[in-house]
This record gives structure tokens, C-alpha cells and sequence, in this order.
């Protein structure tokens, strides 16, 4: 390919977390046809060939591979509900505390391995936001993932209840184990309440399920490791029905928004 002097290769690697040949592959043909659509004026369609000096003119830049990404995923997270956040701390306004306190527990591990480990400091493994609806949490969620360049996943809680007996569960391993195989990537769980409410105390849950379904996700939540830089963020606007284990302090940190 034939590549603009703009192109940072570093740059599109850490921005392709999880990516297979095939993928990278797939990246680099559809860069190369955004190139060839930001030269069809130029370009005659009708012609069997096209002149050298049009095709001297034709090279791949840094912005043909950034619109190429939102259009490609990596392979692990093609059955997942997966998205390219394109928030970023601009379009929230204020929160500037909650900002900073994402940046030091998510970006910086993400950055800054090595002054972790040399300091024998353990990076957070989850975060909780809580507060009324309509404050800024989801934003702040995907604006984190932006910020990171981390693939994120988003799964609502109430979509989980609404699995069969054991289904859920199935979904809650396969979650985390996608995140893994595409680190660093950000699991958002939305409606979290509607999973995490404290155990014994959800009525008309004859079968247990409620219960089953935190046993599973305090399971991973135990499991995640902070090499493959996996991170949990809850969302609720009532996190005084949550179950007492989500706030362990190794993964948990309350931030109201």
C-alpha cells in the first residue's frame, strides 16, 4: 500500500486491541477504499485505465485508516453488542473530579504499566457509577473508552433476566471471556440494579435466578486480571439495593455523578 507521510503505524496498532490477521487485513482494505472515495472526483469511472499521475496522487492517510476503524471490529467481538464510542470529555460538561478519578484508575494502568508495577501498585478492576438518570454516566462510559482506545462492550442488566434458566450465566462467561481475547476493553454494564441487587431479598424469584446471575458475575469479577487490562464499569441510579459484595475494594470505587 502506498501510505501518506501522516500515517503512524504505532498509532493504528494500540488502536487495533485484539485484532487477527484477517482483521488487520480487512482494516487495510476498506482505508484503501476510503482513499479511492476521497479521489472519485478525479476519477473516471468510464476509463478502462487510470492515469499514472492519478494514481501518484492516490496514497492512504492517518485519517482513511481512522474512518476505516469505526467500520471494523475484531473477530472475538463480531456476536457481541460492540461500538467505537465516538464521546470524549468535550461533550460532557463539568464532572471534572469523576473525570480525572477514570483517567487515574483506567487510562493511566493502560498507559503507564511499568510505574505501576515499579510503585507495587494494583490498578482498580472495576468502577461503579451511580447517580439520577440523565447525569452523564453512559457518556462518561463511553468517553472513557474513547479516551483509552479500548474496545468496549455494553450489555444492559434486564437484558440478562430475560435469558432462559442457565442462559444467563452462559452470556455473563462468554462477556468477560471476549474481553479477555480483546483487551484492553471495557465492559459496561447498564441497569445494573436489575442484576446485582442484593441476594434473598428479589421477590418472585422462585428459581434462584437473580441470584445465580451476581454469583456469576462476582465469579468473573474475581477472575479478571489486571494484565489483560479487562475493566468493569456498573451503572445504576439506585446502588442502595445493590448486593454488599459489589463494593469489595479490589474492584469496586463509587463515584456519584
Amino acid at each position: 500500500m502506498k501510505l501518506a507521510d501522516d500515517v503512524e503505524l504505532e498509532s493504528i496498532a494500540k488502536d487495533t486491541h485484539g485484532f487477527v490477521g484477517a482483521d488487520l487485513a480487512q482494516l487495510c482494505s476498506e482505508a484503501a477504499l476510503q482513499c479511492i472515495r476521497e479521489k472519485m472526483d478525479i476519477i473516471d469511472i468510464e476509463e478502462d485505465k487510470i492515469p499514472a499521475e492519478v494514481l501518484d496522487a492516490m496514497a492512504v492517510t492517518q485519517s482513511s485508516f481512522k474512518t476505516a476503524r469505526e467500520f471494523v471490529n475484531p473477530s472475538s467481538l463480531n456476536e457481541t453488542d460492540t461500538e467505537i464510542p465516538n464521546i470524549n470529555w468535550e461533550n460532557i460538561g463539568g464532572l471534572e473530579e469523576v473525570k480525572r478519578n477514570l483517567l487515574e484508575m483506567i487510562h493511566y494502568p493502560l498507559d503507564h504499566p511499568d510505574i505501576f508495577s515499579e510503585l507495587g501498585m494494583t490498578p482498580s478492576k472495576g468502577v461503579l457509577l451511580y447517580g439520577p438518570p440523565g447525569c452523564g454516566k453512559t457518556l462518561l462510559a463511553k468517553a472513557i473508552a474513547n479516551e483509552c482506545s479500548a474496545n468496549f462492550i455494553s450489555i444492559k442488566g434486564s437484558e440478562l433476566l430475560a435469558e432462559g434458566i442457565g442462559q444467563a450465566e452462559l452470556k455473563i462467561r462468554g462477556l468477560f471471556s471476549r474481553a479477555r481475547s480483546a483487551a484492553p476493553c471495557i465492559l459496561f454494564f447498564d441497569q445494573l440494579d436489575s442484576i446485582g441487587a442484593s441476594r434473598g431479598t428479589t421477590m418472585g424469584d422462585t428459581g434462584g435466578i437473580s441470584d445465580r446471575v451476581i454469583n456469576q458475575l462476582l465469579t468473573e469479577l474475581d477472575k479478571v486480571s489486571n494484565r489483560k487490562s479487562v475493566f468493569f464499569i456498573g451503572e445504576t441510579n439506585r446502588p442502595e439495593v445493590l448486593d454488599e459484595a459489589l463494593f469489595r475494594p479490589v474492584y469496586q470505587h463509587l463515584f456519584s455523578s
